[in-house]
């Protein structure tokens, strides 16, 4: 990425961070207890999911990857839905992490039945997984309809989570493990983009693939489970941005990984912006992100060969 586009960029970020800030005037209250939190969240959502997109389409080599996908996002919601009809509201990142955990064992296994690894096992074993896990959210609605409207905004998507003092203690230590997690993703940059030239091609230059996988599946998992507790599912934010930095940077795939996520934490801020104002109520950002998502997955499933 050449400095100058990297200048237009991170003026169009402020720009767009200053516009959601702003926009309608909101009075300091308003902005301090829940303006800027949602933003905060926003740009955590959106940087973690297209990274961690970016890294399972590389890793698969397959366009198509991303963890709405792979099953691991409904996991992650079963979990963090479980917790909250219990009652243990401040246990849903915790059943989260634990959910979106069992999903990634049940793929990981599913994906290496018969002794080998294969990547379009992969994707199959998770659509299978998601689905299954789907099921259990609607067992679940089903029998408890008086938190029909909770278990909705982790379907759908929703970054207006309202933050109680102690809540804000746990959002912070999820933000700094979330940030180390990302920081370990950037760091196996490098032989991700070796593992795109095939597995011989990385065997040879000395990559551990088998080991690699898992890491970056596990680390995945993680990220993942921590971010649909709070924010809910949110497709193709992971679909979409690591296609367009491919996109944009074509030969030159040095540091994909930091501009996918802060694509994705970019497009997620514009994405909330519009749920919030494009009509008279509050549309969750799932849904938005779905209207994006839906014409750009036809759009790489027919290119795709």
């Amino acid at each position: 990425m050449r400095q100058r586009d990297l200048i237009i960029f991170l003026v169009i970020t402020i720009l767009t961070v200053l516009v959601y800030l702003a926009y309608g005037q909101p009075g300091s209250h308003v902005l301090f207890s829940l303006r800027l939190p949602r933003l905060l969240l926003a740009l955590l959502t959106g940087f973690v999911l297209a990274g961690v997109g970016y890294s399972f389409q590389i890793m698969l080599n397959n366009p198509l990857a991303e963890p709405y996908i792979l099953g691991i996002s409904s996991g992650a919601a079963f979990g963090s839905i479980l917790a909250g009809v219990a009652g243990f509201y401040l246990l849903m990142p915790l059943l989260g992490f634990i959910g979106a955990m069992l999903t990634m064992s049940l793929v990981w296994a599913l994906a290496h039945l018969g002794g080998y690894f294969n990547n379009t096992r992969l994707l199959l074993s998770g659509i299978i997984v998601g689905m299954f896990f789907s099921a259990l959210i609607s067992l679940i609605m089903y029998f408890n309809q008086q938190d029909i409207g909770n278990i909705i905004n982790v379907l759908m998507g929703n970054l207006g989570h309202v933050f109680s003092h102690n809540e804000w203690y746990i959002f912070l230590v999820v933000f700094a493990l979330s940030a180390f997690l990302m920081l370990v993703l950037f760091h196996y940059d490098r032989q991700l983009q070796i593992m795109a030239s095939g597995d011989l091609a990385a065997l040879s230059l000395g990559v551990e693939i088998r080991k690699l996988r898992f890491r970056i599946f596990l680390i995945a998992s993680l990220l993942t489970g921590a971010i649909v507790a709070y924010a809910g599912i949110i497709g193709f934010i992971g679909l979409i941005v690591p296609h367009l930095t491919r996109m944009i940077l074509r030969g030159n795939k040095r540091g994909g990984i930091v501009m996918a996520a802060w694509g994705g934490a970019l497009l997620l801020v514009i994405c909330d912006l519009l749920a919030l104002h494009v009509a008279v109520v509050e549309i969750p950002v799932g849904i938005v992100t779905a209207w994006l998502g839906c014409p750009f997955f036809i759009y790489i499933l027919a290119k795709t060969k």
